[in-house]
């Protein structure tokens, strides 16, 4: 009885071991799916993000389909790697790929006791395998086939790397929750420092994360992962990596996060965004030039911009302080009675074109950004929308008008809360339009000290509109120049009158801006719609001697490896204007900095660099510009709420307060800063005596008492067609007997 007990167990166990040997024969024949060689797994290569650096080599952002960067063998420390062993796999340097203790105890217990969460068998190198190639599902078979599947593999992964290799590969593959893979993402995600400097707390934190990646991660449960780090700990203190003394004081001491989510948290949002769809472009046409797969998102690429993040984070600042203090004037602004009917009226219309009129009393738990947080709280869909409306939104660009490239973009609030990028919205120019104005009348002849009438002007064939000074003030004349120093608004429709609406459209051309003009004589006003981008590109056409530059974000292209992919070395630029209008204008806008309209630059924020300069302020204060310019820099701001209808209705609202405070702020930093100083405070081109006295004029006189008297005969209507009509037959006269004196060349012989 008991030999026919022993002959059926023995014929048992011999078919199972033959049950187990087919079964392991046809997993590595390929049955259940693919198991790579060794060539193959020569060739393998994990996704990595590409990197985004500052034109300092600082990095400022990535991109990836997986987040990961890579690092080698020697920037790992040696008390993560122990960590690592210590806790996953104590033999990793006996066995050569399977722990066959390990392996044979889960083998056992996911067969014969199907208990799928048995765990605890896979080596380093198992884990690599399934982190290299997935999983796959095979039914009731999957747990079986894919441990037999990662086994057959790492013994393949162990013949074809050293230890050293595996252990980079396996930290380069694994993920530490968070969409982040790689330890050295994982060590700046969570404690913003490299690799190769993490402590051994350090490393004990992100080694625990691998056990279950969500539920030890520090961020969401630091309890959780102390009392994991700790056990890591414990792990090293029991295989002899750390001694008692060690263990002792290390497992007292707390996280210590430095939490660092350049996703959620980026400074340089809005940036990166032009950056990525630049980028993507520029590796497309190369991939279809030479035939190659570059990928942005998978390749490890570096791209190097030409942001500068001494100065992006000086802008920032600039936000942050003189936003926050806005935001408490323009909320107090629309507590006052009547603007908070306006405003109950806005925000009601608003909902009905949302239907949600019936519900706005409904309370949801809604993210709110204010300047110190952005928080959750339950609040009504009519509360957070006014709250919404009323936001003061902005954008700031600079640029180094001799390249183009693009030195700080901050493109809104925050571009986590309000993506919408306020650089490349289109909004009314305001005064920022007169330098173009007056630019387009001296290139067509028009000298500085011609004066210009400034008395009051109705235009009868568009509703009797009348143009009015910001000052209120009426009457005498000023000077082109004058006009302009103090953006006076009745000379300057004067001055389009007698220009005429081609040389500026043709300027306006040039200066490559998308929306068209319209003749009509507001125009002399800024009422046409322009973008941040589109001013600052214009711009540097006076800071760079009459060169239109294109503007540029990224200098070069390389693999991780350094290879360079792209490279831009030349200024893309375009002679638009001469030179006696670029320094004309450049002086009359220096006037305006110091004498004008942009006095506070100097008076109230005491910067002291070259400087020239533009305020706007449009219809009913609801957008505030300001351009600040000198021959290394051009800094353009708007600041303004999402809708014009939502503005203030005081001086609070005019460009000098709202929108050149975010570059006074940035400019003062500058000139605090020596390294600073010396790349963005350049003088002006000294300007020849010629045109200085072309200068040299008063800029307002009173009218003396004949010209008062001829006033009388004179109507302060003017019909805007018959001036223009006007104006085109004198300029063709003009040019016609320019032409018929125009002196004839002389001849080569």
């Amino acid at each position: 009885m008991l030999k026919k007990i022993a002959t059926f167990f023995l014929q048992i166990s011999v078919l199972i071991a033959l049950i187990i040997t087919l079964f392991i024969t046809a997993v590595n024949y390929e049955v259940f799916g693919r198991i790579y060689t060794s060539d193959e797994l020569q060739e393998f290569s994990n996704e990595t993000a590409s990197i985004v650096l500052s034109d300092n080599g600082t990095v400022i952002g990535k991109y990836f389909n997986e987040n990961r960067t890579n690092v080698t063998y020697n920037q790992l420390p040696k008390h993560l790697i122990n960590a690592l062993i210590a806790t996953e796999d104590s033999r990793y340097f006996e066995h050569s790929g399977v722990d066959a203790r390990s392996m044979f105890r889960v083998l056992f217990k996911t067969i014969l006791l199907n208990n799928k969460r048995s765990g605890g068998g896979s080596t380093i190198t198992q884990q690599l395998a399934k982190n290299m190639y997935g999983r796959a599902n095979y039914g009731p078979l999957t747990m079986v086939v894919n441990k037999t599947k990662e086994a057959i593999q790492a013994y393949r992964i162990e013949k074809t790397f050293t230890k050293e290799e595996i252990l980079t590969l396996y930290l380069n593959t694994v993920s530490f929750g968070e969409n982040i893979y790689g330890i050295e993402t994982a060590a700046l995600r969570y404690f913003n420092k490299e690799t190769a400097k993490l402590t051994i707390n350090e490393a004990a934190v992100l080694i625990g994360i691998l056990k279950a990646n969500t539920y030890y991660n520090p961020r969401l449960h630091p309890k959780n992962a102390l009392n994991r780090r700790n056990t890591v700990l414990a792990q090293m203190l029991k295989h002899n990596y750390i001694k008692q003394q060690t263990f002792d004081s290390l497992k007292r001491k707390p996280l210590n996060l430095n939490y660092t989510n350049l996703v959620t948290t980026n400074k340089s949002g809005y940036f990166l965004t032009i950056v990525k769809r630049k980028a993507t472009a520029i590796i497309d046409s190369l991939n279809n030039a030479n035939n190659s797969n570059w990928n942005i998102e998978k390749d490890g690429l570096q791209i190097h911009t030409t942001l500068d993040i001494t100065l992006q984070n000086y802008g920032l600042n600039a936000f942050k302080k003189h936003l926050s203090n806005m935001q408490q004037q323009f909320r107090k602004h629309y507590a006052l009675p009547h603007k908070k009917r306006s405003l109950h009226e806005f925000v009601n219309n608003k909902l009905k074109k949302l239907n949600r009129y019936e519900n706005k009393l409904e309370r949801r738990q809604q993210l709110i950004f204010n300047w110190e947080e952005n928080y959750s709280d339950s609040i009504s869909i009519v509360d957070s929308l006014s709250l919404e409306v009323t936001l003061l939104h902005a954008g700031m660009l600079a640029i180094n008008p001799n390249n183009g490239a693009i030195k700080s973009w901050i493109g809104g609030i925050n571009y986590n809360t309000h993506p919408y990028d306020q650089i490349l919205a289109q909004r009314q120019l305001a005064s920022t339009f007169k330098p173009l104005l007056y630019t387009a009348a001296l290139e067509n002849g028009r000298k500085p000290c011609e004066y210009l009438n400034n008395e009051e002007l109705i235009i009868s064939d568009y509703n009797n509109w009348s143009p009015k000074n910001a000052n209120k003030s009426i009457g005498g004349k000023y000077s082109m120049a004058g006009a302009l120093m103090n953006s006076m608004n009745i000379p300057s429709v004067n001055l389009f009158l007698e220009t005429g609406y081609t040389p500026i459209d043709t300027l306006w051309k040039k200066m490559q801006f998308s929306s068209p003009l319209e003749n009509i004589p507001s125009l002399a006003l800024g009422t046409v719609n322009a973008s941040i981008y589109e001013v600052a590109r214009a711009y540097t056409a006076y800071a760079n001697s009459g060169e239109f530059s294109q503007l540029k974000c990224i200098n070069k292209i390389t693999t991780a490896e350094g290879k360079v992919l792209y490279k831009q070395d030349v200024n893309i630029s375009e002679k638009i204007l001469s030179d006696r209008s670029t320094q004309l204008i450049n002086t009359i806008l220096q006037k305006a900095i110091n004498n004008g309209t942009g006095t506070s630059l100097r008076n109230t924020y005491k910067v002291s660099i070259p400087l020239a300069g533009k305020t706007g302020t449009s219809q009913n204060y609801a957008d505030a510009w300001f351009v600040a310019y000198n021959p290394n820099l051009v800094m353009v701001s708007r600041v303004g709420a999402a809708s014009p209808k939502i503005h203030f209705s005081n001086a609070n609202g005019a460009g000098s307060k709202l929108a050149l405070p975010l570059v006074a702020l940035s400019l003062k930093e500058i000139e605090n800063n020596k390294l600073m100083q010396q790349k963005y405070a350049a003088d002006f081109p000294e300007i020849p005596n010629y045109l200085l006295n072309e200068l040299d004029c008063e800029d307002y006189k009173e009218k003396t008492g004949l010209d008062n008297f001829f006033d009388l005969f004179k109507k302060k209507e003017t019909n805007f067609k018959k001036a223009q009509k006007k104006t085109k037959h004198k300029q063709e006269k003009e040019s016609f007997f320019k032409k018929l004196f125009k002196p004839k060349k002389k001849s080569s012989e």
